[in-house]
């Protein structure tokens, strides 16, 4: 898979990243985590997405990469107090906590750096003390990680892309959850930012909650909500009738000009070849995004609320 420049940070990135979470909260065992991260690396998906708050994913990732660390832009995420035995505590956004986490991430990585690190959705009021921004510049000058960032959306985001020193920001983009697109991808574009988009499968949202694991029903609720009230049409779109809807959305999320790298979790290797083959698509026709972005415009005026980022 072609690389291609994850904003002005020197760093290149595949347009399929690969999303840990469901490692670390659906009990995958060490030689699934390792055959699903060596079949996207072979493949050259390059980008791996993960949180000192998913479960053990930091270690499985850890223990599978090995020699292959190179290979990888390893994103992770921090701020907040970690439960269990081998968390972390402390006051939540702090720059002891952000430290400490680090360390830990660090460790359990197996890696003396990471390529990047962002702040896990903090709210905006933490951005304007400045105290967990300036935790990451001094982690950056340790040689800790590489360069800093945010995770989140709507006006956090769009707060946070505007800060010096923020140099990546990774927000909700898809098919169901478009107010990223205006809200935060225009000052991502002129910062030269790195962009990751996260949910871009927009959680399966045209499936039933029946057909979705038991831990990700309530989650994807809302998006399922939108996309019903969308009234999307595979053929309206004037895609082939039999274009499934996960490529659908990931190559919808691919087309905004800005987004980098989509990050997608799975814990099946075929679903990790599936995703591979639907980024290696490219983006959606033009027409065809438009199309979803008028729905998406037409079911938010319907509704009679705007359809915010979802955090």
């Amino acid at each position: 898979m072609q690389k291609i420049p994850f904003g002005a940070t020197g760093l290149h990135v595949a347009p399929l990243g690969f999303g840990s979470a469901p490692l670390g909260s659906l009990g995958i065992r060490p030689e699934q985590a390792a055959t699903i991260l060596n079949t996207l690396l072979d493949h050259g998906v390059n980008l791996i997405d993960t949180a000192s708050r998913y479960g053990n994913a930091e270690e499985l990732i850890g223990q599978a990469l090995g020699a292959r660390r190179g290979e990888c832009v390893i994103v992770s995420k921090c701020g907040r107090e970690v439960e269990g035995p081998d968390g972390i505590s402390g006051e939540d956004w702090s720059e002891p906590l952000i430290t400490a986490s680090i360390d830990r991430s660090l460790r359990k990585l197996r890696t003396d750096y990471l390529d990047v690190l962002l702040l896990h959705s903090c709210e905006r009021s933490v951005l304007e003390r400045g105290v967990a921004v300036e935790a990451l510049a001094k982690a950056r000058e340790a040689g800790k990680i590489r360069f800093a960032g945010y995770s989140g959306d709507n006006e956090e985001a769009a707060y946070a892309a505007r800060l010096p020193g923020i140099a990546v920001i990774e927000t909700s983009i898809n098919l169901c959850d478009q107010a990223n697109i205006d809200k935060v991808l225009p000052i991502a574009r002129a910062r030269e930012l790195g962009v990751l988009a996260k949910r871009p499968l927009a959680n399966g949202a045209w499936k039933t909650a029946e057909a979705q694991p038991e831990e990700f029903r309530d989650y994807g609720a809302e998006y399922r909500f939108r996309f019903e009230k969308m009234g999307l049409d595979v053929e309206a779109l004037g895609l082939p009738a039999a274009t499934p809807w996960d490529e659908i959305a990931l190559r919808f999320t691919l087309s905004q000009p800005g987004v980098q790298s989509a990050i997608v979790g799975t814990t099946r290797q075929e679903h990790a070849l599936t995703n591979l083959a639907a980024a290696e698509a490219g983006p959606l026709p033009p027409e065809a995004v438009e199309a979803i972005r008028r729905a998406f415009a037409a079911a938010e005026v319907r509704f009679g609320e705007p359809w915010y980022g979802l955090t």
